[in-house]
């Protein structure tokens, strides 16, 4: 944790978070039992409490939630209660909170409200609304969202900035769909550079960006990544502010678990013992440079040629079993295994073997062509759209976490991957089948 430091007078702190989704589901985990998996569940919890912990230790003068604290609507009043709990050891320690909704909490998706301690103020989602800190000399501007889609410009409508005192626009913002992010509340960098405020807390991007430096306009990331594609560490900002000019900006790593994508070469592999000793050893490194206390969720992407290639594509739940006892005894609890990837090709002396059986050959051509021809992949998709749509919705729930299953190539109309695989597949099997009756 951080100590308690000295800042200069005429000076203050602040931390600058946002996109926190309290209790956001985490796909593709109820099939799935222990530890780690319910650490990972209470990750976006776990995080906030670590940076409040943070924050009490730290002592800055005030906290910034720049939208989408919570993930929606509550299921119940518990996430209320949580986050009630968590300001109120803020106000224990003088330390005042403003918080400002997004898409995912906006004003028309929350049903149910706690009256919040009086330290934490919202900011308004009808109008730009400006809280003012007298002994800092700070004005902080934002609007809070009154619905899910706001697709307005609202920095147009936020003031001038107050004289002699240090500005901060609060707002939730997809700056025009930076990082394939919806693009709500849609603005350019030189509007907020020309605005004249000193500082930019934004919200909504949920990879950490400092996109300009006087003025800062920051978007901090979110606290706890949530799924595979959000790789890497996790964090907020602890601001320091001098004399009106922002003099320090530490990222904090509040994350709890982490997520990475972990690259193995099996060109020399064999076996699936070989397989298995090659994934510890990346594992083992990974955990090596990791903070114990932290879950790594790791997709193990296997790569390179190797003479296992069909037989890797034919038992992956066998495979991704193997791979997780693996972890176990690698890391325990500290490593859990969230999918394994089969990115490997078959050796060329194989592909060449097997390109001489002529049944086989015509197999493949027929295929291959297919991925060359827009009418049949047409075709193809219109019919797979018609078999998706009578699926129930439990089996299309099901598939969610296991996005590269051929049902789920099926429902996300991956028409090629889909041809490739089933390529792939049937290449394996028939070269099997040839291979035991020679």
């Amino acid at each position: 944790m951080n100590k308690l430091t000295e800042i200069p007078s005429n000076s203050f702190q602040f931390i600058h978070t946002a996109d926190i989704h309290l209790d956001s589901p985490m796909r593709g985990l109820a099939r799935y039992e222990g530890v780690a998996l319910d650490r990972i569940r209470l990750a976006t919890r776990d995080a906030f409490v670590e940076l409040i912990d943070r924050t009490v230790d730290a002592r800055p003068n005030f906290v910034i939630i720049a939208g989408d604290l919570y993930d929606g609507d509550w299921t119940d009043f518990n996430t209320g209660l949580f986050f009630v709990g968590q300001m109120s050891k803020l106000r224990q320690h003088g330390i005042r909170a403003y918080v400002l909704y997004g898409n995912h909490d906006a004003h028309s998706q929350l049903t149910r409200k706690l009256g919040l301690p009086e330290n934490v103020s919202e900011f308004d989602h009808r109008s730009v609304e400006t809280h003012v800190i007298e002994k800092l000399d700070v004005a902080l501007h934002g609007r809070s969202y009154p619905k899910r889609e706001v697709r307005e410009n609202l920095c147009t409508a936020y003031p001038s900035p107050k004289q002699d005192m240090f500005n901060i626009g609060v707002l939730h913002t997809g700056l025009g769909g930076l990082g394939g992010h919806a693009n709500y509340a849609p603005c350019a960098l030189d509007e907020l550079i020309n605005k004249g405020y000193d500082y930019w807390a934004l919200g909504h991007v949920h990879t950490r960006q400092v996109l300009n430096e006087r003025p800062h306009i920051v978007f901090p990331g979110n606290l706890q990544g949530r799924h595979i594609n959000e790789e890497g560490s996790r964090s907020a900002s602890l601001v320091t502010v001098e004399h009106g000019q922002v003099t320090q900006m530490e990222e904090w790593e509040c994350d709890v678990v982490r997520w990475y994508k972990l690259t193995v070469p099996v060109d020399n592999c064999e076996t699936y013992d070989q397989i298995s000793a090659a994934v510890g050893e990346k594992l083992s490194n990974l955990l090596a440079t990791n903070d114990r206390n932290r879950v790594c969720a790791v997709r193990v992407q296997l790569t390179g040629d190797t003479p296992m290639h069909g037989k890797l594509l034919a038992s992956t739940d066998v495979l991704t079993a193997e791979i997780r006892a693996s972890s176990l005894d690698v890391g325990g609890e500290a490593v859990w295994i969230e999918k394994v990837e089969v990115l490997t090709n078959p050796l060329r002396t194989d592909l060449k073997e097997l390109a001489t059986h002529e049944t086989l050959a015509d197999l493949q051509a027929l295929l291959g062509g297919s991925l060359e021809d827009p009418e049949l992949l047409q075709r193809i998709e219109q019919e797979f759209s018609i078999l998706a749509s009578k699926l129930p919705i439990e089996f299309k729930s099901d598939m969610e976490s296991n996005e590269d299953s051929y049902s789920q190539l099926i429902l996300d109309s991956k028409n090629s991957d889909l041809l490739t695989r089933v390529l792939e597949r049937v290449t394996y099997e028939i070269s099997i089948e040839e291979r035991d009756a020679s």
